[in-house]
């Protein structure tokens, strides 16, 4: 087997929690974020690469990640965005004829800290029962006392601002110009295969850095609006408030997910708060209060909505409910072509259950395209 003698390594929690591993590969080294765990059985380069894991240590909780290798086809963003990952087991080779590369030579190229043999089943259990939080990954297993007050330095996910750290620095256009649709998109850790899921409906989207005023966006000229996913507390992200608060007031249609759903709430006073442990995988149980319909759909998210305040307004309808926690999964404004959800319809990796969302932010755009010719 490759890397028979493996390093030491270990998982500190800022609790002081200690659980052991092994060194993936040769890379050594320490590792900081928050750790969180990933439900999903598949998907594991989706969610390597998706921009709302940045500054995450991800565990995940299928036994076996490496197994069918990497596709360059299969990334979500520009590199791997996860701080580190931590697994049962690591397979060092792959046997699926799409892949390009294995999983190990992925990771090496992202300088990714990974670490295996890990007894994730505790592990998973002991967050949820503690919660989400601070840790590190490390081979230096032998520094615990300097790797704490490292430790004791790293800044708490609630009030940190993210998507500074993942957006576009710069304004980009996807899709076809000649497109019957044009979408200002906010990037605050936008999803590729979002702006797939757009341009496939006849969409020519501009994306936008986070901190885009809503004059710059309105200078394209849009048929509708949207604000993606990302990382970290939306507290914080004034700019992107500031910008929403505006394009709900111009009556065009805007459609917002996950981080972009938390914008939308806090753009209309309705509070978020860090949850416990987060919602993270792709079969979480979801019920569109519209239709009466079930779905099963893809999550990541470490924050969420007051539902007790999207109920008290007067001017907001909760959509969609989380049937495990009964969360606010999805609201909308009630006289108003705006609309979000706290989960993931364009999926990448997870079931397509909530692709009608897209189609519904097109059926938005086209009637406010009529009313207003």
């Amino acid at each position: 087997m490759k890397y028979q003698n493996r390093k030491k390594a270990l998982i500190l929690l800022a609790d002081g929690t200690i659980f052991y591993g092994k060194a993936v590969g040769g890379k050594e080294g320490s590792a900081f974020g928050e750790v969180c765990f990933n439900t999903g059985m598949t998907g594991y380069q989706e969610i390597f690469t998706d921009p709302s894991y940045f500054g995450q240590l991800m565990v995940t909780t299928n036994a076996h990640i490496g197994n069918y290798g990497a596709n360059a086809e299969e990334i979500e963003s520009e590199g791997i965005k996860i701080s580190g990952l931590i697994c049962r087991n690591f397979s060092y080779h792959y046997s699926r004829p799409a892949a390009d590369e294995a999983l190990e030579s992925f990771m090496n190229r992202n300088k990714l800290l990974a670490i295996s043999d890990v007894d994730t089943r505790a592990l998973v259990n002991y967050i949820r029962d503690n919660g989400a939080m601070n840790a590190v990954i490390t081979t230096e297993v032998d520094n615990i006392e300097g790797l704490k007050k490292q430790l004791a330095e790293v800044p708490n996910m609630e009030g940190l601002e993210l998507a500074s750290k993942v957006s576009t620095k710069e304004p980009y256009f996807f899709g076809k110009e000649n497109a019957t649709y044009k979408i200002s998109a906010l990037d605050i850790g936008i999803k590729k295969n979002i702006l797939r899921n757009l341009a496939n409906r006849d969409c020519y989207v501009k994306v936008f850095p986070y901190n885009a005023s809503f004059e710059e966006m309105e200078a394209f000229q849009p048929d509708g609006y949207f604000l993606s996913n990302g990382p970290g507390d939306p507290q914080p992200l004034n700019d992107a408030i500031e910008a929403t608060k505006k394009i709900i007031a111009s009556g065009t249609p805007l459609f917002g997910i996950c981080l972009g759903h938390q914008i939308i709430a806090l753009a209309n006073g309705i509070s978020t708060y860090k949850m416990h442990h987060g919602h993270r995988g792709i079969n979480h149980p979801i019920m569109n209060l519209l239709t009466g319909k079930g779905e099963i759909t893809s999550q990541n998210h470490g924050f969420a909505i007051s539902r007790e305040e999207a109920e008290a307004h007067p001017d907001i309808e909760i959509t969609h409910v989380h049937l495990n926690d009964h969360t606010a999964a999805g609201i909308r404004i009630k006289d108003k072509p705006v609309f979000s959800v706290q989960y993931h319809p364009e999926a990448s990796p997870g079931p397509h259950d909530a692709s009608y969302l897209f189609d519904d932010f097109l059926a938005n755009i086209k009637k406010h395209k009529l009313q207003t010719a």
